[in-house]
């Protein structure tokens, strides 16, 4: 697999790579596997070795599901079919369905194997190289095409096209620039369960609204153990631990010990931020790319890595800065044509559940229509975007609920 870069050197001889990836999540993973099935030479950095755990649910939607690479199996912990509803503990409804709505993984097993299918297409991994900052300019880069990744031991790898997917502190995204409108603290336990408890679960997941505005908690049965979390605004850390605790125990699972306990921020982008500098891109996490209501983002992570990976390969192939300007743009407006379009019904949608939390809880537990369309959401047939721009009762409802909001 050769490019035009494939013989580059540096100034003292080291290689320079068509397109560096860091960070070895969803995101990372997805873009390294797009540039290297494009057949450029990929370097994907990792600081961390391989499988390590990441703070997250787990849930894989349609979008996600349908966002893998061709042949990937994706390891499910269980398949879920049925999902319990609450309203801060109260007026609790399960709603079922014969089809699986959507799937449980995993992370540190999910994300190790999509590694290695950009592994397989033909990147190189490097893990336990952590990043320092980049350089586009400096004596540290021998030219206009050259991106600089200086690792924290001082070492530096050369690109024509850096993608960074490293995470929602990342390093990257603080080059760009990205901008934030939204920060949110998510804590989570790992609770291993006796087998008896584990079968009360099988199958089905509780989404709990919950006391905070624009808070709610979840239960995600993964054989043996029950991933438990909680998610609210950042600034409410007390009250959203105090949540936490409280719906542990109401679940009757205080008695069990947590494997694992953990907490992260996610960040949602503000409709301004940049998606890129010279020839550098962002994605994912480091990018603010998530839903902003549920703060759902594997399927965003898996999107936007894709369509890094493919756009980096682009501005490897650039020439001069506008030619690699002009694909930075091209990336920024498949992005925000998509995903951004998604976002923004999600901040709609947020700014409901904020304010009328039951609204949304006797919608979706006593309306059909509504139960049908997050089950076409969740299957991956639909999204919440799509929903809105193609049907119009659907439509019709948000502004309703926008004005009651």
């Amino acid at each position: 697999m050769s490019s035009e870069n494939a013989d580059a050197v540096g100034e003292y001889g080291e290689p320079v790579w068509d397109v560096v990836v860091v960070g070895g999540g969803p995101a990372g993973a997805s873009a390294a596997y797009a540039a290297a099935v494009a057949g450029r030479q990929v370097l994907l950095l990792e600081k961390s070795e391989l499988p390590r755990y990441k703070t997250c649910g787990g849930g894989i939607i349609g979008p996600s599901r349908d966002s893998l690479p061709p042949g990937f199996e994706l390891p499910l912990q269980d398949r879920v079919h049925a999902v319990t509803f609450s309203l801060n503990g109260k007026l609790a409804r399960t709603r079922r369905s014969k089809r699986m709505l959507f799937g449980l993984i995993n992370r540190p097993e999910f994300d190790a194997a999509l590694v290695e299918q950009a592994q397989k297409a033909g990147a190189v991994l490097r893990t336990g190289a952590t990043v320092s900052r980049v350089e586009q300019h400096g004596p540290a880069v021998p030219d206009r095409r050259t991106v600089a990744v200086v690792l924290a031991d001082g070492e530096t790898v050369l690109a024509r096209a850096v993608v960074g997917a490293d995470g929602s502190a990342s390093r990257i995204g603080a080059h760009v620039g990205v901008k934030l409108d939204q920060v949110d603290l998510g804590l989570e336990a790992e609770i291993p369960v006796p087998a008896t408890v584990a079968e009360d679960w099988a199958g089905r997941v509780l989404i709990d609204w919950g006391p905070m505005p624009g808070s709610y908690g979840w239960v995600f049965p993964k054989g043996r153990t029950l991933t438990v979390g909680v998610i609210s605004a950042r600034g409410e850390g007390t009250a959203t631990k105090r949540y936490l605790e409280d719906f542990i125990a109401r679940l009757g699972l205080a008695g069990f010990e947590p494997a694992i306990s953990s907490g992260h921020l996610t960040r949602c982008r503000s409709d301004d931020s940049p998606l890129s500098r010279g020839r550098v891109l962002v994605c994912g996490d480091a990018a603010g790319l998530l839903e902003p209501w549920t703060r759902e983002g594997i399927s965003f992570a898996l999107r936007s890595g894709r369509l890094a990976g493919e756009w980096a390969v682009r501005i490897s192939e650039a020439h001069d800065a506008v030619d690699a300007r002009r694909q930075a743009l091209n990336y920024a407006f498949a992005i925000k044509a998509g995903l951004g379009v998604e976002m923004g019904v999600g901040r709609r949608m947020l700014a409901i559940f904020e304010r009328r939390p039951g609204l949304l809880h006797a919608a979706i537990t006593g309306l059909r229509p509504a139960w049908k369309a997050f089950a076409d959401i969740t299957r991956g047939s639909t999204t919440l975007a799509g929903l809105v721009r193609t049907h119009a009762v659907a439509r019709r409802a948000l502004e309703m609920m926008d004005r009651r909001a």
